[in-house]
């Protein structure tokens, strides 16, 4: 990744003194020639950029300064100087760290300082990548606004986003999540949130952090960076975030849809063909017939959120209406298209035990209104730990309870699901198995074989078990069926 630095250029000098790093340098370079962009790839490197050798799982970044070299860059933060980079006698300065990411983040910290922009920052168990981008749509409506792309939330992805901030952005939407204690504090920090939202806690990440309750705690570090004048906005549905509220001194704007003390309120909610609409209680008034463009009642919270959001950042209600309309789901959220007459609901981003239940509620409700059949495949959640058995069990008795009719089940806990579902109700010969998410092509052949015109399906897995692979075997198989048919 690289990234132009348009708030101010940097030199390794200043790097160094920014960084605590120590200045080093080589073939008579003086430490004072500008970087202007921010590098992680040295295949982007060139004259003007500052290469980051950052060490990984298989490569070394720092292994890679003598190529980044050759291309032009003579400015480096990095944890080790390469032989081959320093007897190549090209004049270039490098600022030496004990931990390149670290450094990273203290000078995207010191980068931060040059921006007026609001920051709106964003974590939670389940929904924080759709809110953000519920935020963002919102502040665009009034405001140039900038935002995390894609999944760049953890302790490299955040500092980089910061990097893109441009002069005239008013707003930045960030989004933090983590996988332990301690990484959304150091996050929060860096980014010193004006508005920091939770909107829930869930079970992903038990694996680590053990309990529901320490979850909690390590996403309440959003507010550990936060100026005095700053704002919290909890999810007041959520037990264990309101316990958490109840003990800070200063008290956390609420949103609810079931607790009547939250400062904004949701109600009367109501489910179109194409997305929610409700009625929402905020400020002593009523706003009605808040439109949604996505469905469920997650999506609800998510774009409540983003109103109370609007709200604080001092939008009037037409404005973030306006926005409401503009948002656009992420990549494999809730994307809804046909394969040989199957609906299709595809939400393979990840999931989780919440995000599962919600995907099913979706998926019943859209089959329900369409007058179609309901069916889903359901594949492996991780980073449960302990509890994985469990959880899976009790997705695979929610689907036979929600009365899905067939169950196809995929991965490494696929006869947990399938064996709960089956006692839940499901006929057994509606339920098909497969172990070894390897093996797209058989899953999407059973699907295939089982499914007809008229049958919904909804496709859900963890991020890793990348069941996008089952829908893609599913179209060239009716593909190539269409080819032959026409030849």
């Amino acid at each position: 990744m690289s990234v132009e630095l348009k708030l101010r250029t940097y030199t390794a000098s200043q790097i160094a003194r920014i960084t605590g790093g120590e200045l080093q340098l080589f073939g008579g370079a003086d430490g004072n020639r500008e970087a202007h962009v921010l590098a992680t790839d040295s295949r982007e490197c060139g004259e003007g950029v500052l290469f980051c050798g950052i060490p990984g799982e298989r490569v070394d970044g720092n292994d890679f300064i003598p190529q980044a070299l050759e291309l032009g860059s003579d400015c480096f933060l990095c944890e080790r100087v390469p032989d081959a980079a320093k007897t190549c006698g090209k004049p270039f300065a490098a600022v030496v760290v004990k931990d390149t990411v670290s450094a990273i983040g203290t000078l995207a910290a010191e980068y931060r300082g040059h921006t007026k922009a609001k920051f709106v920052a964003i974590t939670g168990s389940v929904g924080k990548t759709t809110t953000k981008e519920f935020v963002y749509a919102v502040a665009s409506a009034a405001f140039k606004t900038h935002k995390t792309q894609g999944n760049y939330n953890n302790q490299l992805g955040m500092p980089l986003t910061l990097f893109g901030i441009e002069p005239d952005d008013e707003v930045a939407v960030l989004e933090m999540g983590m996988s332990n204690l301690g990484e959304i504090e150091y996050m929060s920090k860096i980014a010193r949130p004006d508005i920091a939202v939770v909107t829930n806690i869930g079970t992903s990440h038990l694996a680590s952090l053990g309990t529901r309750e320490n979850i909690c705690r390590a996403k309440m570090e959003i507010r550990l960076g936060q100026p005095e004048n700053g704002i919290l906005l909890l999810n007041a549905d959520e037990p264990l975030l309101v316990a958490e509220a109840e003990k800070l001194p200063k008290k956390p704007k609420l949103m609810s849809v079931y607790n009547h003390t939250g400062d904004f309120r949701a109600v009367n909610i109501r489910q179109k063909t194409d997305g929610m609409v409700y009625d929402l209680i905020y400020a002593n008034k009523a706003v009605t017939n808040v439109e949604v463009p996505a469905l469920g009642k997650h999506n609800v919270y998510n774009s409540l959120a983003a109103y109370a959001v609007g709200v604080l950042l001092g939008m009037t209600d037409e404005q973030i209406r306006r926005g409401l309309r503009y948002f656009v789901s992420a990549d494999m959220r809730q994307k809804i298209y046909e394969v040989g007459g199957i609906t299709v609901i595809d939400d393979c981003y990840n999931a989780s035990p919440e995000s599962m239940r919600a995907a099913i509620d979706v998926l019943v409700s859209m089959a329900a209104k369409r007058g179609e059949r309901p069916a889903a495949l359901l594949g492996d959640m991780l980073e449960l730990g302990d509890y994985s058995r469990l959880m899976h069990d009790q997705v695979g008795q929610y689907a036979a309870q929600m009365q899905i009719q067939k169950l196809f089940c995929f991965g490494m806990m696929a006869d947990i699901v399938a064996e709960a579902a089956i006692k839940k109700g499901i006929r057994a010969d509606n339920v098909f198995v497969c172990l070894d998410t390897r093996d797209a092509q058989g899953m999407a052949d059973m699907i295939l074989e089982a499914l007809a015109p008229g049958d919904i399906l909804l496709v859900k897995a963890s991020r890793a078990v990348a069941a996008e692979r089952v829908i893609e075997c599913m179209k060239k198989r009716k593909n190539k069926k269409r080819t032959r048919r026409q030849n």
